[in-house]
């Protein structure tokens, strides 16, 4: 860490963002009013220590849920609805069949994966109320309603029952999506009133789900400061994070939303000291619109983060209790060195990283920026397991996270002031870089070992070593490159337009099924996915293998020419 850096880490302090989030205990977020109240007070706070603001005002197509509760056999089961549910107030009835899931978000992915409609599972949920563990995800939800079910009540791990979202639509619909829309109620209950409910559809009973829902369109707050930079003001960091939340959501988004109100503090009064801009933006929309208002900002502003974005960091969960290490943490393999020296010098941890999910505002992916966290520091795993605790998605791994239980307690004032910092110095590094830090030849080792794995399990059933040459001959190109930049054989401006424009290509090669400046569902999605099939193709009967390598040839294809078209910018730097 140098002078600078240290010198400007010194500057923060605690008392401005806990006070924020004192405040933001004492009232729920759930609502576009309450939420648009919090904006105010996160610009208030802002422009009083005379950081300028600008407030964009988007329409947001979002779903309120309100009551919930589950009868059977003459008893009422508490309940609640996730967001985008069907509204049934009035109540819907239906015969009870269990389907096994896993209340094990470590696991969700996986089994996600393992899901697929067929004649058994629709002769089986077909006009039936479905009763299966898990956190009411869109991918039960859109499964179980393409089968014929005609609701799902989802068994949450404890005692308590968490909020949540269940369309797969991602952001605002537009008419393609419509039909997505789900259509069937759902709501959770905790896990004793789920394994009740289990005896109940093994005797063949049937329950009523009520649910009640408000849906439509709602004027929305959404703060976007820009504190521009002395030598390239044109490019930015993007810092981002939640401001709506579910209840009084401390740990999930508050604790977040302070640490950037804290870095705008210091940012602002450091700004002749920046090299390129950064923005900050407070989204509206992320727990009752699937991320509206982050998608709101990716369309309308999609063009400019095209150009001159280099990379965005979100903001999720920080600073909570417990919270010592930095396990779990989102980051696209291009910035994990980049990240994993920042958490060192800082906090001294050793960052264990993963693949990030298709969660969370990464609402980016489509334009194809390299991207880094989303979840902050966690709680050990043996910790949680001492505690009784299992996996969730947020509030450093406490399992208030997404109740009425994420209060005041749930933040930690020196994990707090520790995460600002950690974050504080990834953005201002990253807007200071004479060269952007994002190292492309770790995205290759991704790569090749994705098609190793995804050939392992193909077998002999289709042939991928065109794309495992392709990936060596873009490692090797990636290896000449970054040699000629250190050698200073290459300009920092064409180094760093390379280095940019990669991400346009290889991220959504590596993290997209549509076509740029389109949103995926909000379902997982597996490295390179134009193979996936290749996962599953040796499984396929005989009679389908035909159709799957079709599907495969078709996908190599796509992605060799991705891989050709960044050995072509690169290439397009060997005269510079």
């Amino acid at each position: 860490m140098n002078a600078a850096e240290t010198k400007l880490l010194d500057q923060v302090t605690i008392d401005e963002p806990w006070a924020l989030v004192e405040s933001f205990s004492t009232f729920k977020r759930e609502h576009p009013d309450d939420v648009n109240r919090g904006m105010d007070e996160v610009v208030s706070r802002l422009k009083a220590h005379g950081v300028e603001v600008r407030v964009h005002e988007p329409d947001l197509f979002l779903s309120l849920p309100g009551q919930a509760r589950v009868e059977a056999d003459g008893q009422i089961f508490r309940a609640k609805p996730p967001a985008f549910s069907a509204d049934a107030r009035d109540g819907f009835t239906g015969g009870l069949v269990y389907i096994p899931g896993t209340t094990n978000m470590d696991e969700e992915d996986a089994f996600e994966s393992q899901l697929e409609a067929g004649p058994d599972m629709e002769a089986r949920v077909r006009g039936k109320i479905v009763l299966t563990e898990g956190f009411a995800s869109p991918a039960i939800i859109s499964l179980m309603e393409a089968c014929g079910a005609v609701g799902v009540i989802a068994i949450n791990p404890g005692v308590d029952i968490h909020w949540g979202i269940c369309t797969t639509i991602w952001g605002i619909p537009g008419t393609a999506d419509l039909d997505r829309k789900p259509r069937i109620p759902a709501a959770a209950v905790n896990l004793e009133s789920g394994k009740t409910l289990i005896e109940m559809a093994q005797a063949g009973k049937s329950a009523t789900i009520i649910t009640e829902m408000e849906e439509g369109w709602f004027r929305s707050k959404l703060p976007e400061i820009t504190i521009r930079g002395t030598e390239e003001p044109e490019k930015y960091v993007l810092l981002h994070g939640h401001l709506d939340s579910w209840d009084v959501g401390v740990g999930d988004n508050a604790t977040g939303d302070a640490t950037m109100l804290e870095i705008a503090r210091v940012l602002w009064a450091n700004r002749d000291k920046l090299r390129r801009s950064v923005k900050i933006c407070w989204w509206p929309g992320h727990s009752t619109g699937r991320y509206a208002g982050s998608t709101w900002y990716s369309d309308t502003f999609a063009l400019d983060l095209d150009e001159n974005c280099v990379a965005q960091v979100n903001c999720d969960s920080p600073g909570c209790r417990w919270a010592t290490e930095f396990i779990h943490v989102s980051v696209m393999s291009e910035a994990h060195d980049f990240l994993a020296q920042v958490i060192r010098e800082v906090a001294g941890k050793e960052l264990q990283s993963e693949r990030p999910h298709r969660a969370g505002d990464y609402s980016f992916n489509d334009i194809g920026l390299s991207s880094y966290l989303m979840l902050s520091s966690a709680m050990t795993d043996a910790h949680r397991e001492e505690l009784g605790y299992y996996a969730v998605g947020g509030c450093g791994m406490n399992i208030a996270w997404h109740t009425e239980n994420d209060t005041l307690e749930i933040a930690d004032k020196d994990i707090l002031l520790r995460d600002i910092k950690v974050y504080l110095l990834a953005v201002f590094r990253n807007a200071n870089a004479s060269v952007l830090p994002m190292d492309w030849r770790a995205t290759a080792r991704e790569f090749q070992a994705t098609i190793d794995d995804y050939q392992q399990q193909a077998g002999d059933a289709f042939d991928l070593s065109a794309c495992s040459v392709a990936t060596t001959t873009l490692a090797e190109d990636l290896d000449r490159f970054y040699a000629r930049v250190d050698q200073g054989r290459v300009s920092e401006d064409t180094a760093n337009t390379v280095i940019q424009e990669l991400a346009r290509i290889l991220v959504p090669l590596n993290f997209n099924r549509s076509a740029r400046f389109r949103h995926d569902p909000a379902l997982t999605i597996p490295p390179l996915p134009a193979l996936e099939e290749a996962t599953k193709i040796a499984k396929r009967p005989v009679d389908l293998q035909g159709f799957s390598r079709t599907e495969l040839v078709r996908g190599q294809n796509q992605v060799i020419a991705g891989m050709r078209a960044a050995r072509k910018l690169i290439a397009s730097a060997a005269g510079s």
